[in-house]
């Protein structure tokens, strides 16, 4: 299982992921928030206090998260 050791929000609803293999993805999550249970995320403000713990991300004062190994699949 993967863990991510930084974790980054950027501009345009992606984030910059490093991993602990040393690799560093960039991962696009505009596919998600058109999902409902995303959806909260398409506030910028609330995308950006994104929370790194280790073998998943979560959104401070949300119940969504996504597991590291989901956004290794997705990164680039």
């Amino acid at each position: 299982m993967r863990t991510i050791i930084s974790l980054q929000p950027m501009e345009d609803y992606q984030l910059l992921v490093k991993f602990d293999d040393g690799i560093e993805k960039k991962v696009d999550l505009k596919p998600y928030i058109q999902l409902p249970v995303f959806s909260i995320l398409k506030d910028i403000n609330i995308f950006q206090k994104v929370i790194n713990k280790g073998y998943f991300i979560e959104w401070q004062g949300q119940e969504i998260d996504l597991s590291a190994d989901t956004l290794w699949h997705d990164g680039k």
